[in-house]
């Protein structure tokens, strides 16, 4: 039986967590991204919202989008951060993620950006 500092030990903090489920989306390794992320997990975004990680992963691996991260913040089981999100040719937006870690996975996040580029886009 293991003390609770040597299970502390063995755990990931929550930085490494969500830098490591980024990897994997970056590395479109959507198996592994998986296992850092709650099967309730709700993500909310600007254009909407999953309240499920099986929904959000469906949408990803048809996104693939590509996260170039530019500052971590922590705050014990939160996690922020600021990156460019490559959502396609000449579409990099900057954004923020607000990641929520509860018993070691995501259990929600939260991103935010100005959308006018994604809709001018759009309508091309």
């Amino acid at each position: 039986m293991q003390t609770a500092k040597q299970q502390r030990d063995n755990t990931i903090s929550a930085k490494e967590l969500v830098l490591s489920f980024i990897e994997a989306m970056n590395d479109e390794n959507f198996d592994k991204a998986k296992t850092y992320a709650a099967d309730n997990m709700v993500f909310q975004g600007v254009l909407g919202t999953r309240n499920n990680a099986a929904d959000y992963f469906k949408d990803m691996k048809k996104m693939k989008f590509k996260y170039a991260v530019q500052k971590v913040f922590t705050d014990g089981n939160d996690v922020c951060l600021w990156y460019d999100i490559s959502m396609g040719p000449g579409l990099a937006i900057l954004s923020s993620g607000w990641y929520r870690i509860e018993d070691g996975k995501i259990s929600s996040f939260k991103v935010i950006f100005d959308p006018r580029q994604v809709l001018e886009q759009s309508k091309k």
